[in-house]
């Protein structure tokens, strides 16, 4: 493979002693920050070596140990290193790129809350995240430290959600909420569900997928003291539900009577493929997950590479639809840019219309009617 920088490679899982690498603080400290340190585990090329250097203005690097151990270390097009490897193509631009796609700073009342929906709002609180994803539509502040809420901001934020009765829901989200310590996350709790308005609490994270091993015995105790909670992470690949994994999501389920759900990103590359698709559905429902949404990649700068044209999306899930279990199958939305909110993508099956009946079309291509 011409261009490859070619030595004999690190294992991740030989950084620290097994007691490290199931410590999720070790596993933080301990991140990947930079070109040459990761060449010291897998395999760049040239372009990718630049890349670092002319996109760490953008964006910053990170990944943990454990999740870097999951990438191929020659094979550049691995699912893995894709979503966290900085590529030359992220500095492309696109007429259509926004910064902040969603609006979502323009739909912020107080800092870190962003309330677009009637009934629901965002709450951002933490800039850092275990592994920092190219494809990431908070590029313009995640890693940001000036970015991050303080305790000052936390009390406006639960000022207004005390204020506005018709926020039924609220969101935890960042950065990734987890990074939080549990005592942090138990008072931001014990807040919101003193609030009698709100319905439930929602917690949008993907350390179950980058940083597993934060899903502790003591964080369990927390999330049940508060039931119910939703959890919802973000698998793009079955590659990343390991045993580990899934072994954490159980805990989630069985200590913390958690409900976890699942939102995808439609990526190229990645698993913009019926088999990828059906893997991955299925390994989430075999795993206690329910996938919820698929999303079609949004149009955040410098991840236009990524982005899958629509009509393929539809294509896919389609070609899904039957083929797989219901229950395994997600909702494919698009989050509409310029902060319209997320709209879904239908997969139409109606191929004619009569005065008296509905003619379908199902996943085989058979032709059925039904009266109206």
């Amino acid at each position: 493979m011409t261009g490859l920088r070619l030595t004999t490679k690190k294992d991740p899982k030989k950084l620290g002693s097994d007691q490290d690498w199931l410590n999720w603080k070790w596993q933080i400290q301990h991140r990947i920050l930079g070109a040459e340190q990761l060449s010291e585990f897998i395999s760049l090329t040239e372009p990718e070596f630049r890349s670092f250097s002319e996109c760490e203005d953008l964006f910053s690097f990170s990944t943990t140990p454990y999740y870097l151990s999951l990438a191929d270390r020659e094979n550049h097009h691995c699912p893995i290193r894709l979503q966290f490897v900085p590529q030359i193509e992220e500095l492309h631009s696109n007429p259509r790129d926004r910064v902040d796609p969603l609006e979502e700073e323009s739909h912020m009342p107080v800092k870190g809350v962003t309330h677009r929906y009637p009934d629901r709002a965002l709450w951002y609180l933490s800039h850092v995240c275990a592994v920092y994803c190219r494809f990431c539509t908070r590029k313009r502040k995640v890693s940001q430290s000036f970015n991050t809420p303080g305790m000052a901001d936390w009390e406006e934020a639960l000022l207004y959600f005390r204020n506005h009765p018709e926020i039924k829901e609220v969101i935890l989200s960042g950065g990734d909420p987890l990074n939080l310590s549990d005592s942090k996350l138990d008072f931001l709790l014990t807040e919101l569900k003193s609030i009698p308005h709100i319905n439930q609490v929602r917690i949008h994270t993907r350390y179950p997928v980058t940083l597993p091993m934060r899903i502790t015995s003591e964080l369990c105790a927390v999330l049940k003291k508060h039931f119910p909670i939703f959890l919802v992470t973000h698998f793009n690949h079955s590659k990343e539900l390991t045993a580990l994994a899934k072994e954490r999501i159980s805990l989630l389920v069985k200590e913390g009577a958690v409900s976890v759900l699942n939102q995808s990103v439609l990526l190229k590359g990645v698993n913009d493929s019926v088999e990828a698709l059906s893997d991955l559905f299925y390994s989430l429902t075999n795993a206690g997950i329910k996938p919820y949404y698929l999303h079609q990649c949004d149009e955040v700068f410098g991840s236009s590479h990524f982005r899958v044209p629509i009509s393929e999306g539809v294509r896919l899930m389609k070609a899904l639809r039957g083929r797989i279990s219901g229950l395994s199958m997600p909702l494919y939305v698009v989050d509409l840019t310029g902060g319209g909110g997320k709209v879904p993508l239908p997969t139409d099956y109606l191929e004619e219309a009569t005065q008296n009946s509905y003619v379908f079309k199902n996943f085989n291509g058979d032709l059925y009617e039904i009266g109206i």
